[in-house]
């Protein structure tokens, strides 16, 4: 069963056109003024304030007091209502998955961090992550009619219009959105997990007011988030930043793509794993020995865990990847001059001794004239960005099911 929002109250497609504006205006810009939406939306104020009366008696959007001026009468202050609605997202990882509920006004309302989950691109491990998301569900404490969408995100190539997922869970024809949707019974969307997490730090991260950013997911994988104007660029199939494909080394180590010499067989956490294992094979000291007592289980948390303890193997080799990553990324510089570039992922855990290394290595390798107005950041959310953007996609696509109202 998939919800179409404003059904239940409005049959006028005009009308409908101008809730949606209304609401992704409060969505974007926060709370406004009767006369503040009017100069925005390019509409009369007594056309909003019928139209914001109205969705104040559909519970959508509540007064949030006055702003004093100074002469007149104080005007009043509208924004989204919190419980109105509430959203799910998903966030999957190498080993664990991340599920939350994020109410209308986007605040995070809960959190269920580090369950336990081996993302593997097999129908067994696609029925476990099912389970989890119907039990999270079935606990929420939240009235199950409030709750709208549901994102997954998910690596790899993702068409979230169409709803499939090609590099995972990709078992048939149908969308993984519909299965999903069947098997949950709400209405179920996918995005890109970089894309995702480059909203959420977009949204409710470090971004302050920067309209055109770049976000670079360096964790098991590589890829970036592109927003622009304040829009996430999807492209014209939705695959849209795929930098850890960039065809750039002359070696003969197979990417998980199925070709040779991509971006992410040496700049990514993979590739940081990899390096790890055979140095310490080859006889260099690492505090990693004492952390695991059997390098194949060794995993890219261990290793993140070794860099807080300053273990010098561990740092060099994060060091040698950041500085190659920034090569890369000036180029990214060079081609988009974004306002602001955020590395974030797992791999970002290291901090300084990541981001000292990338920056270097752009202050050598991007035009200056073009770099210099560009900041780099390491992302405010951390761990959360993905989890947070999924909740962020779920609301952004509140209004797929209106598309032709």
């Amino acid at each position: 069963m998939t919800k179409s929002f404003f059904l239940k109250y409005d049959k006028n497609s005009k009308t409908v056109q101008i809730k949606k504006h209304i609401i992704n205006h409060f969505i974007n810009e926060g709370n406004s003024t009767i006369t503040e939406l009017s100069k925005e939306l390019d509409l009369s104020v007594p056309t909003i304030t019928k139209f914001v009366n109205e969705l104040q008696d559909q519970e959508l959007i509540m007064e949030y007091g006055k702003v004093q001026t100074s002469g007149g009468r104080y005007p009043i202050l509208y924004g989204l209502k919190p419980d109105s609605i509430y959203f799910i997202g998903a966030d999957m990882s190498r080993h664990h998955l991340n599920i939350a509920l994020m109410n209308f006004k986007g605040e995070m309302v809960d959190y269920q961090m580090g369950i336990k989950f081996e993302f593997e691109n097999t129908p067994e491990s696609f029925d476990i992550l099912h389970k989890h998301l119907q039990n999270y569900i079935d606990n929420v404490k939240v009235p199950k009619d409030r709750l709208f969408n549901i994102n997954l995100n998910i690596s790899g190539r993702v068409n979230p219009e169409s709803g499939h997922s090609y590099s995972n869970f990709y078992f048939s024809e149908q969308p993984i959105t519909e299965i999903l949707t069947e098997k949950l019974n709400f209405n179920v969307v996918i995005d890109n997990d970089t894309r995702a997490m480059a909203l959420g730090e977009y949204m409710s991260g470090v971004v302050e007011g920067e309209k055109n950013v770049i976000f670079v997911n360096i964790s098991w994988g590589l890829g970036i988030g592109i927003i622009i104007d304040g829009k996430p660029y999807y492209g014209k199939s939705g695959f849209s930043g795929e930098f850890g494909h960039f065809p750039i080394f002359d070696n003969e180590i197979l990417c998980h793509c199925g070709k040779k010499g991509c971006l992410e067989t040496e700049v990514s956490g993979m590739a940081i794993h990899r390096t790890v294992i055979e140095r310490i094979n080859n006889g260099e000291s690492s505090i990693i020995t004492e952390l695991v007592k059997d390098l194949d289980t060794l995993t890219l948390t261990d290793i993140m865990d070794a860099v807080a303890k300053e273990d010098p193997l561990c740092i060099e080799i994060i060091e040698d990847v950041g500085y190659i990553l920034g090569k890369y990324i000036a180029g990214l510089i060079n081609i988009f001059n974004p306002d602001l570039v955020v590395i974030g992922g797992k791999v970002s855990q290291a901090e300084g001794f990541l981001l000292l290394p990338i920056k270097n290595s752009i202050r050598k390798y991007s035009l200056s004239l073009v770099n210099k107005d560009s900041k780099i950041e390491i992302s405010k959310l951390k761990q959360k960005a993905g989890i947070v953007g999924a909740c962020m996609v779920a609301r952004s696509r509140l209004f797929d099911n209106n598309k032709n109202v």
